[in-house]
């Protein structure tokens, strides 16, 4: 192998050489998630190629298989254990090369260990610290199991977290630190001395809507005591089921195609007359009859069941939100339709 050649070659060669051996197909769907500049470079550093020589693609593709088996190595067991691994694989001095080349471009977000423990052994973890510390770290895990872990806290410290997190702004790499050594003892610190945004109001309404209707209303409800103007922002952002009244007529039958009939008497065991009858004036007379009969059928139900059937249809209308399907305006919003 051409190793001396390798060390050669610049980072935008070596991609020219990379998403040419690729072939046009694959390199152009691969141009698409890059910016125009980076775009305009690598053209120019393909139309300079003369013709690749077998050596020097195979040691490409060889380096960009090596990055990528590092890449997934850290992301499922961190540096040390990457550079284990590789080391094992490929020597000592190929594996520093490799995650060296890696770690020098990745920022390691703070309580990267944290995101790897199961939810079930976390909640356990930091059920006894500070809300504020809770939501620090909240704010830093992926929003379901973010979720997950809000919903298991004590109802009496859900809302004050779920406060904390939509009120948080940018923390200080100090405090992150100090925060991962009385948690974590020896995790990593910060990878960058730069101040890192976390929380915010998207941040806790992505957490909310991931978590079970109950454990949202108990926030929401909490919330709205306590600061009344956070809750009307946060419910703005969000979707609850008494919302269906806001979608227009044809988007209701899209969703009501997709709903299980069960579901749906369910979950209009639970709400207003207004909200019911937006969903009978969008079935047939005959579907509209069969539902009331149903709900009259299944007689009381237990509150947590008409939740799950009302988060099961949200879940329903995000989901054709997000593919187009419909058009969703929250709560203080004109959704302008040309």
């Amino acid at each position: 192998m051409a190793t001396g050649k390798k060390s050669s070659l610049t980072g935008r060669q070596k991609a020219a050489i990379f998403l040419v051996s690729l072939g046009s197909d694959v390199s152009a769907e691969i141009f698409k998630h890059l910016r125009e500049d980076e775009i305009e470079q690598l053209t120019f550093e393909i139309a300079r190629l003369d013709k690749v020589e077998p050596a020097d693609r195979d040691t490409v593709l060889q380096e960009f298989q090596e990055m990528m088996m590092a890449q997934d190595f850290i992301e499922n067991g961190g540096i040390d254990y990457a550079r284990d691994v590789l080391e094992r694989a490929l020597g000592t001095q190929k594996a520093i090369d490799i995650v060296n080349r890696l770690t020098s471009s990745l920022q390691v977000r703070p309580f990267d260990f944290i995101r790897r423990t199961d939810p079930s052994h976390l909640l356990n973890f930091i059920q006894g610290e500070h809300p504020q510390t809770i939501a620090l770290i909240l704010a830093y895990l992926d929003p379901q199991k973010g979720a997950m872990i809000l919903s298991g806290l004590n109802h009496q410290v859900q809302a004050d977290v779920a406060r904390r997190i939509a009120q948080m702004d940018r923390t200080s790499p100090d405090v992150l630190r100090e925060v991962e050594r009385v948690l974590e003892r020896k995790l990593s610190t910060l990878a960058s001395e730069d101040f890192t945004s976390a929380g915010g109001i998207d941040s806790i309404v992505e957490v909310l809507n991931n978590v079970d209707r109950g454990t949202e209303k108990i926030i929401i409800e909490a919330l709205e005591e306590e600061d009344p103007e956070l809750a009307e922002e946060i419910k703005k952002r969000m979707f609850v089921f008494e919302d269906i009244v806001l979608l227009d007529d044809r988007s209701i039958q899209k969703v009501l195609r997709e709903v299980d009939t069960q579901d749906l008497a369910k979950a209009l065991k639970g709400v207003d007359t207004e909200v019911q009858e937006k969903i009978y004036r969008n079935m047939s007379k005959r579907a509209a009859s069969l539902l009331r009969e149903d709900m009259d059928f299944m007689g009381p139900i237990r509150l947590r069941d008409v939740e799950e059937s009302q988060q099961k249809i949200v879940n329903i209308i995000r989901k054709l939100e997000d593919a187009g399907d419909i058009i969703v305006a929250r709560a203080g919003e004109e959704e302008l339709i040309v």
